[in-house]
């Protein structure tokens, strides 16, 4: 009988085969160089949360460099969990026009399919989010992002916020922030995007991940309040050269955060054109960070005498934020404007804040806030169609309404960037609370928050009794 069973189970498949009459359908796979550029550019994005960590680690003091350094990494851990459960489904499945439905919780029917997987939502031509690639790998790609966003809001907050606190913070911001502000402006359905929505352009993340981090910045640094030692006592950055490599490493990574935007190696048409979105965007990038930090280091030459690696770095990383929501819309004649103009409107804008006596401690706001404001602008003055069918013509090619639709996104992010970080931490203050004992802050977070310290203590700055 057991053998009798057994030949039954291998022969049926066998007599399947042989009396088969027509071949099973052709299942649509996905492209072999679109899904391995999409990988990488993923990895080259999350390596930029570690070079994010050196860049804001260089700043403070010897005694909360580890302390900082965490405030970034902590990120990889914690979204890296949440975004499988619900942030992906919440950011970028159907629902409605402010948040994703709960239909892809836990990557429910997310898997290696290339289409269809929106079939069934408005607008009903958009049945992907990219058509040659595994909706995982789509996926994945958005979580780095997802990561090093909140990661950004951390330079504020850094030398006295309880690293519970601040844990307990990015997870309820990426849920109840980020998650919205990615559904408006990227999902199909979206409220602010080019898939049924007010078409605002943003191709990397203006508004989503510079605009939304650098407004929160300013919220959570006003109700945390200041350092004790600010502004009487504060000390130079400990680590310059940590803060140039931090920057390399943003600036290497940012091809991925930029160029794998356009989801696909792949050229297209635009009219009579060929367009490589991936390649302009590529190029956009690095234009327009060069050019920003040589902006900087002109004004730090003429305004203040000498120029400095800080500020090589600073400028850079502005001209990254200014040229992110822009870089797969405009030429690279655009890319150096944007560069200049975004470095010249931070460097100001960093010298008004300390006017005002606000510890955003390094400075997430006049960077990230008013350069992610600065590019959302001036995509809408210089996109064009040249380069990207896909995008819209800007104000200087005779669309002058654009200009109008990226202010309502800016506002919109402002406005739920804002309101929602001043709900949470009031919300933590109340239970958990916020800030370290005074003690502890002085003494440093490193040896308080985490029980070890990043420099032996005969090389540190901690203070003698």
């Amino acid at each position: 009988m057991i053998a009798a069973i057994t030949l039954l189970f291998l022969g049926v498949p066998l007599m399947g085969n042989a009396f088969a009459q027509t071949p099973a359908p052709a299942v649509p796979t996905a492209d072999t160089g679109d899904t391995a550029f999409m990988l990488i550019s993923a990895a080259l994005v999350l390596l930029m949360t570690p070079g994010l960590a050196f860049f804001y680690g260089g700043f403070v003091r010897s005694r909360n460099v580890l302390n900082t350094l965490m405030m970034s990494f902590v990120l990889m851990a914690i979204v890296g969990v949440t975004w499988i459960l619900w942030g992906y489904s919440l950011s970028f499945a159907p629902g409605l026009p402010f948040i994703g439905g709960l239909q892809w919780f836990g990557l429910n029917n997310v898997g290696l399919e290339i289409t269809d997987y929106l079939k069934g939502s408005n607008p009903a031509e958009v049945v992907s989010y990219a058509g040659t690639i595994p909706h995982q790998a789509f996926m994945i790609y958005q979580a780095m992002f997802a990561i090093i966003t909140p990661a950004l809001i951390s330079g504020a907050l850094a030398e006295r916020m309880s690293f519970r606190a601040y844990s307990l913070f990015v997870l309820l911001w990426s849920t109840f922030v980020y998650a919205p502000l990615a559904h408006m402006v990227w999902a199909k359905g979206g409220f602010l995007g080019l898939y049924g929505g007010l078409g605002a352009l943003d191709f990397a993340g203006g508004t989503v991940v510079h605009i939304s981090s650098g407004v929160s910045a300013l919220v959570a640094a006003i109700v945390l309040g200041p350092r004790k030692t600010h502004p009487d006592r504060l000390s130079p950055p400990h680590n310059v050269p940590f803060i140039l490599l931090g920057a390399g490493l943003l600036w290497f990574g940012w091809f991925g955060f930029n160029a794998g935007s356009a989801l696909s190696v792949a050229s297209g048409t635009s009219g009579n054109l060929v367009t490589n979105v991936a390649t302009t965007a590529f190029v956009a990038t690095n234009t327009a960070a060069a050019a920003a930090a040589l902006m900087w280091l002109i004004l730090e030459a003429v305004l203040r005498g000498k120029p400095t690696a800080v500020g090589a770095a600073t400028g850079a990383v502005a001209g990254l934020v200014g040229i992110t929501p822009a870089a797969g819309f405009v030429t690279p004649l655009s890319a150096i404007l944007i560069g200049f103009i975004t470095a010249f409107v931070c460097f100001y804008a960093i010298s008004f804040k300390h006017k005002l006596e606000i510890d955003d401690a390094l400075d997430t706001f006049p960077v990230h806030g008013i350069g992610g404001t600065v590019g959302a602008i001036l995509t809408a003055i210089f996109a064009t169609t040249q380069v990207n069918g896909a995008g819209k013509d800007g104000v200087l090619r005779g669309n002058l309404g654009e200009l109008g639709v990226e202010l309502a996104a800016i506002a919109v992010a402002y406005v739920i960037a804002g309101v929602g970080t001043w709900i949470i931490l009031k919300i933590i203050d109340a239970t958990v609370g916020l800030r370290v004992k005074e003690e502890a802050e002085l003494q440093g977070m490193d040896i308080n928050e985490h029980g070890e310290e990043g420099y032996n203590s005969e090389f540190g700055d901690r203070p003698t009794h």
